[in-house]
């Protein structure tokens, strides 16, 4: 379970979330989505743990409050975050990368060290990559739509608890969208949840979420199942900018 408690983040001295309340259920999809500058974005970072962000609220992951925890703890509690913009790591390859990230509080024997680069290597290849992309520098060089899928890579590899994926679908050609969808429908045992944020419903094409909510200028106004997102593939974000109820 994962309990997001009257939410507010302030970057600069400005608020961008006001008093947000969410809870995800174990097992469950929950979709944000919002117009640009609805605060979709610093939601995901605040939840993380971004170091430049004031946060007021909290932030429970299984009954614990983590509200105070710095990102690396976080992390090692489960939470794990896809970025709309993944960075490029040089000097770091994919495979010593996520090594170092699964075993950073125990030693690995040569077996294990085989066995999980095997692993990454068949996990690489259900996201449409080829296996040896592993090999290469984290992120360099890779196209926009290689850089989601590394994202995607490291979410199946790492096996967290929360799942977070910022605009996960930019980028990402209708192919490579539907391996996306797909690994994560394989994440889905019940014992973690997933927090999808968008622009765009292009995703729940592929994907069934339980839970669809309307972010608009820091507040969640609108929560529903997946027909709010077709709501809004027909008629966008005007009605919920002007406070209509639809």
């Amino acid at each position: 379970m994962f309990d997001i408690k009257q939410l507010s983040v302030s970057v600069g001295g400005k608020k961008v979330i006001r008093g947000l309340s969410l809870s995800l259920g174990d097992g469950e999809i929950h979709v944000v989505m919002g117009p640009n500058g609805a605060g979709k974005s610093t939601l995901a970072e605040a939840l993380l743990g971004h170091p430049s962000l004031s946060v007021e609220g909290k932030i429970i992951l299984d009954g614990e409050d983590i509200t105070g925890m710095q990102t690396h703890e976080r992390a090692r509690k489960g939470l794990f975050l896809a970025f709309q913009h993944p960075e490029e790591i040089e000097g770091v390859t994919v495979s010593n990368f996520l090594r170092k990230a699964k075993s950073s509080d125990k030693s690995q024997d040569i077996d294990e060290m085989v066995s999980e680069h095997k692993e990454l290597e068949r996990n690489a290849e259900k996201l449409g990559m080829k296996k040896d992309i592993v090999k290469r520098e984290l992120n360099v060089g890779f196209s926009g739509g290689e850089k989601k899928r590394m994202e995607m890579l490291q979410a199946l590899s790492l096996s967290p608890k929360v799942v977070m994926l910022d605009e996960v679908d930019s980028g990402l050609d209708v192919d490579g969208l539907r391996l996306v969808a797909k690994a994560l429908e394989e994440m889905k045992d019940g014992k973690r949840c997933f927090l999808l944020i968008t622009h765009y419903p292009r995703i729940l094409r592929y994907i069934k979420a339980d839970y669809v909510h309307i972010m608009v200028d820091g507040r969640i106004v609108k929560t529903d199942h997946e027909k709010l997102a077709h709501d809004v593939e027909e008629r966008g974000y005007a009605p919920y900018l002007e406070g209509e109820d639809a």
